[in-house]
């Protein structure tokens, strides 16, 4: 169901990844609240949306955008969570300056978490076929795309 996958990705965001980092660079407070409200309002749009607004036909999930849509989503967490592990794991306790993450996607894209998510929340647009998680997924590649060509700079 497309709520479950939503809320696995939101309670691994939120309740897991957090505890996974290491010490780093403070997130200013400011970043911190529009995070929380971004991700407020986007959990509150996507929630409503599919519980309120979308209406699947029998069969929805055996449907060839279903099935591609969750292996995307599922393709695309298994990206972001690998990329994230070879990101935190980079450097040596107290080690500083620049490194350049290698292997999984690290081989093929400078962003690969980024690339991970993208994937992911397009996945996710297409098994829910719905303008919010569409408008969400672009959202996402806009925000991420940009991110990720700065690092890659």
């Amino acid at each position: 169901d497309n709520t479950i996958n939503f809320l696995f990705f939101v309670c691994y965001r939120a309740l897991i990844f957090p505890f996974l980092i290491r010490e780093g660079k403070p997130t200013p407070f400011f970043t911190f609240v529009l995070a929380l409200l971004f991700c407020v309002f986007n959990g509150y749009l996507q929630g409503r949306s599919l519980t309120n607004y979308a209406t699947y036909p029998p069969g929805w999930l055996g449907d060839s955008r279903f099935i591609t849509g969750f292996l995307g989503w599922l393709i695309g967490m298994a990206i972001n969570i690998h990329s994230d592990h070879i990101l935190r794991n980079l450097r040596k306790p107290g080690e500083t300056g620049y490194k350049i993450p290698r292997g999984g996607m690290f081989e093929y894209v400078s962003g690969a978490n980024f690339f991970g998510e993208i994937l992911e929340w397009f996945g996710f647009a297409l098994a829910c076929c719905t303008i919010e998680s569409f408008a969400f997924a672009l959202c996402t590649l806009f925000i991420l795309g940009s991110r990720a060509k700065q690092h890659h700079q």
